[in-house]
């Protein structure tokens, strides 16, 4: 994982409210180990609890702040499945790798819950998010969406219609919605950061501002940083959208993309509930989705959007701002106190990269914007297949990645204008 523009937290929300956590020192001399982890984000973290829980000793190497990525600005909601669904994924790729992803959709989501009760983390976790359709055609792919999921085994979703969403959001965009009682929300960066300091209370080892300057495979593997390296039998790359120019042979079927929140002033209780009774999370149905929720101290947390490449926009408040009053016009009079960006990877296929390099380096990368829930995933995969069963890493390390079309000199504006068609589709209804 390459260095960071900054070592500390962007200015968020959820910066402002985390939970106290000690600075890390930086990797010195030399360290050896049975699992070097490089990246301490949901997948490092996940990885790591596991295989430290499984009695392996563990050293993560950060190169800013754990939580510092994706891990520690998203929209903190519990969404479970893939980014691409399992009716996709069954039409491209068989019934049998259907049935074998399907069978870890909600997986995910169960793992977050379990490590929030078995550590007694702290970060706001609450129950239920909500699908909104914002126009008939939505709308029955919302119908589609809850007969798929209940065919896989899953029977926590309800579908409103017609006015009855306005008992869960109001808002006049939405022509229904699907209800998914066993989703949820939270507060990011606190999980990750509850999740390091498990790692540390079973003996795991964690350096922060440790870039990755190179890897020697071998066996040992040895991985370097400015001021030290680890020897480990193990190497798990988990810097996702941040990890640059370590290993090029997995960088080239994946691409950064930016998105953007505000959190705005405090609504009070009333005000807040008012716009969502019952404290769900909401995405809508769209090809660039927009994505908010309450927080504990009553702000609406809202982003949208995707910027091709990740760069940070100039005035985020300008670009997300109009989409939530389209939602809420209410809120004209709200201020907006907090404003970020933050990076993911996507790929082609919008499935996630796993795979294996030289049979001691694994990587889980390119959640496409569904990292919260399969991150989780990923890392206890890395652990079963470490420890010798591959079956279900296997079934997404079997997966068919292409690099996007144009390279990475055109794949940014063809992205771009595919994303455009999309849009105008969504407008139009079609």
């Amino acid at each position: 994982m390459t260095a960071a523009s900054s070592s500390e937290h962007v200015a968020s929300w959820y910066a402002a409210t985390a939970n106290p956590t000690p600075e890390r020192p930086a990797l010195t001399g030399e360290v050896d180990c049975d699992v070097c982890v490089v990246g301490a984000g949901f997948t490092g973290m996940s990885a790591a609890l596991h295989l430290a829980e499984r009695g392996h000793s563990v050293a993560v190497l950060e190169a800013a702040r754990v939580g510092y990525g994706a891990s520690g600005r998203n929209g903190g909601q519990i969404v479970n499945s893939y980014s691409r669904d399992l009716d996709v994924i069954e039409a491209r790729y068989g019934a049998e790798t259907a049935r074998a992803l399907g069978d870890m959709a909600f997986e995910g989501n169960r793992i977050i819950r379990e490590r929030v009760e078995r550590y007694a983390i702290d970060c706001d976790l609450r129950d239920g998010n909500l699908f909104a359709a914002c126009n008939a055609k939505q709308l029955d792919g919302l119908r589609a969406h809850k007969a798929l999921w209940e065919r896989y085994g899953y029977t926590e979703l309800e579908l409103l219609e017609g006015t009855a969403v306005k008992r869960e959001v109001e808002s006049d965009r939405y022509s229904g919605a699907l209800v998914d009682h066993g989703g949820g929300h939270l507060h990011p960066l606190n999980l990750v950061l509850g999740q390091a300091a498990a790692l540390e209370s079973l003996g795991g080892r964690i350096y922060e501002r440790s870039s990755v300057t190179g890897i020697d495979h071998g066996e040992p593997v040895v991985v370097r940083t400015p001021s030290g390296r680890i020897k480990a039998e193990r190497v798990v790359m988990a810097g996702n959208a941040y990890l640059k120019g370590v290993l090029p042979e997995i960088e080239g079927r994946s691409m950064p993309c930016g998105t953007q929140i505000i959190a705005t002033e405090p609504l009070g209780e009333a005000r807040a509930r008012a716009l969502i009774p019952n404290g769900l999370a909401v995405e809508d149905c769209n090809y660039l989705l927009d994505y908010y929720r309450l927080t504990r101290d009553h702000r609406l947390l809202y982003g949208g959007g995707v910027n091709y490449g990740g760069d940070d926009p100039r005035d985020i408040e300008s670009l997300i701002r109009p989409k939530m009053l389209e939602t809420f016009p209410s809120l004209a009079d709200v201020g907006v106190e907090y404003a970020w960006s933050g990076t993911f990877l996507m790929t082609l296929n919008r499935l996630p990269q796993f795979g294996v390099i030289n049979g001691n380096v694994y990587y889980a990368q390119g959640y496409s914007g569904h990292g919260v829930t399969c991150t989780h995933l990923a890392g206890k995969l890395i652990a079963e297949v470490i420890e010798g069963r591959s079956e279900r890493f296997d079934a997404f390390a079997g997966l068919p990645h292409l690099p996007f079309p144009g390279g990475r000199l055109l794949r940014v504006p063809l992205s771009a204008l595919g994303a455009w068609y999309y849009q105008a589709r969504d407008r139009l209804g079609i």
